[in-house]
């Protein structure tokens, strides 16, 4: 916590008599001599800013109003101006405009004056401090959280992927294991939507864009709701183009968009309802519009409902289930995309319209990438090597590669990882992160540095989402970073696509 009072005032005395009244206060001060020096210790941190009305001529303004600009959510610095005895010049008004947490103090100021203000400030700038420390300790907080319920939600999911492999034809099995399928769904998008909130206030999100066709989306889309919807006998129509249309997009936070707003259509509709999906290439972007036979909005309600963590009532008056944030959520990803998301309703007991505008590529959609054959053209089985010190999660998804004709070992220490590689180099290999001992990212470092490890498949599993977390993975030596519960089907894709890569270039 920064509580430097940064004195700016080449000229004159002003500098050396502030901070000699500041030493005799007890004040931690520091006199900056030039322009490039006030920038310098802006970018180290501080807790107010003293400067006069002739520092802003030169330069100064320009570099303070620039660096108020850019200040993060929680910060709020403190700017002390002291000026000219009289009418108020062009520059202090221009400063009065444009640097935010301005006070003026005329000259010749009283040491008394000059040092309450001081004091006051820097009071507040240390409950700044607090609110920064407090959310960053809420997203480490989140982040565990999330990490922690991932973890058992992952051998959960593929247990019940086993169960469908095992027992195809079994009513009572497939009726346990879609009330199972439906309960994972439900929390691994609470945790997800919990965790996207922390890291959209942080700026940690990133768009990992890639060129993405609509009609994957909306079938993804469509499984996400289907189960909801069915519960209710409500009906989806699905009304897309007839050609595929392609967005320079993330896939997830596009599905999440959709899926978002889909599910609160569905929310609110009543028993026996409809909700029509439309699409449509207009004018250079995707137009989509969800319309819903539900309980409607009034004009209040649509003002406030993509407010964070907004609860909307239900017919029977009663507030709805849910965290509230998935419209806030949907909104925020679309303008990141550079879209938008609006709502209209013609009133309470009329049904409700949002209205999904993203930006379009083309109108065609590029070759789906192919999931991966367990054998390969010579016959042999791809080898898969599962790392994971939770055993049920290790040993489930084992279970299940080998029911798709893998050949899979399971390991649950990352020494034993490095030791299987070496005398067996695998095809692939999926690793938890958070192993005690050595754990995911110290062992994928030291199966790549084993020669002929660069054509292993390495992917993370890991209930870790965090960009810092992707970044080190990827510094790690990991191809891929998939964060649990994961679909078995993201697995097959990104093993498919290396395949298909290494044939391309033995055929060259």
């Amino acid at each position: 916590m920064e509580t430097r009072i940064l004195i700016y005032a080449p000229t004159g005395q002003d500098a050396p008599l502030a901070a000699k009244v500041l030493a005799m206060a007890d004040f931690h001060s520091h006199v900056c001599r030039s322009l490039a020096e006030l920038a310098s210790q802006l970018e180290l941190g501080a807790g107010v800013v003293l400067t006069v009305e002739e520092a802003l001529a030169p330069g100064g303004y320009k570099l303070l109003q620039e660096f108020v600009a850019r200040q993060p959510d929680w910060s709020d610095l403190p700017i002390i101006l002291l000026t000219h005895r009289g009418a108020d010049s062009p520059a202090v008004r221009q400063a009065v405009a444009g640097l935010g947490n301005l006070s003026l103090m005329e000259r010749p100021v009283r040491s008394l004056a000059l040092i309450t203000a001081l004091q006051a400030m820097l009071r507040a700038r240390k409950k700044q401090y607090q609110v920064c420390e407090a959310a960053r300790r809420k997203d480490e907080f989140l982040a565990s959280l999330g990490h922690e319920l991932r973890n058992p939600l992952a051998p959960i999911r593929t247990s019940v992927s086993l169960l469908t492999h095992m027992y195809p034809d079994a009513p009572p099995v497939a009726r346990i294991r879609d009330m199972v399928e439906r309960q994972v769904r439900l929390l691994t998008r609470l945790v997800d939507d919990l965790l996207d909130v922390a890291r959209i206030t942080s700026g940690k999100i990133k768009l990992q864009r890639q060129q993405v066709g609509l009609n994957a989306v909306m079938n993804h889309v469509s499984e996400l709701c289907l189960q909801a919807a069915g519960a209710k006998r409500i009906h989806v129509a699905w009304q897309l183009p007839p050609e595929d249309i392609v967005l320079d997009a993330d896939y997830a936070r596009v599905v999440q968009i959709f899926a978002n707003i889909v599910s609160n259509a569905v929310k609110f509709t009543p028993q026996g309802g409809n909700v029509v999906v439309r699409a449509a290439h207009r004018g250079g972007e995707l137009l989509v519009t969800v319309r819903d036979s539900g309980i409607g909005l009034d004009a209040e309600s649509i003002a406030r409902i993509f407010r964070m963590f907004e609860q909307s009532k239900t017919v029977a008056g009663q507030f709805s289930s849910g965290l509230g944030i998935g419209l806030s959520l949907a909104r925020q990803f679309a303008e990141m995309h550079g879209g938008s998301v609006e709502a209209r309703s013609d009133g309470p007991g009329q049904g409700s319209e949002f209205t999904i505008r993203l930006p379009v590529v083309s109108g065609a959609a590029r070759d789906a990438v192919p999931l991966a054959a367990a054998a390969g053209a010579d016959g042999r089985k791809m080898q898969v090597l599962v790392v994971d010190d939770n055993r049920d999660a290790a040993d489930s998804l084992a279970a299940l590669l080998e029911l798709e004709g893998f050949d899979v070992r399971p390991v649950y220490d990352g020494a034993a990882a490095v030791a299987v590689a070496a005398e067996q180099p695998p095809d692939m290999i999926i690793m938890d992160l958070g192993m005690p001992g050595m754990d995911g990212y110290e062992t994928a470092r030291a199966i790549r540095q084993r020669a002929g490890a660069e054509r292993i498949l390495m992917i993370a599993l890991t209930g870790w989402g965090q960009s810092d977390a992707r970044r080190r993975t990827g510094e790690a030596g990991f191809d891929h970073h998939l964060v649990k519960p994961v679909e078995l089907e993201q697995i097959l894709r990104l093993a498919g696509a290396r395949q298909n890569r290494e044939q391309v270039q033995a055929a060259r």
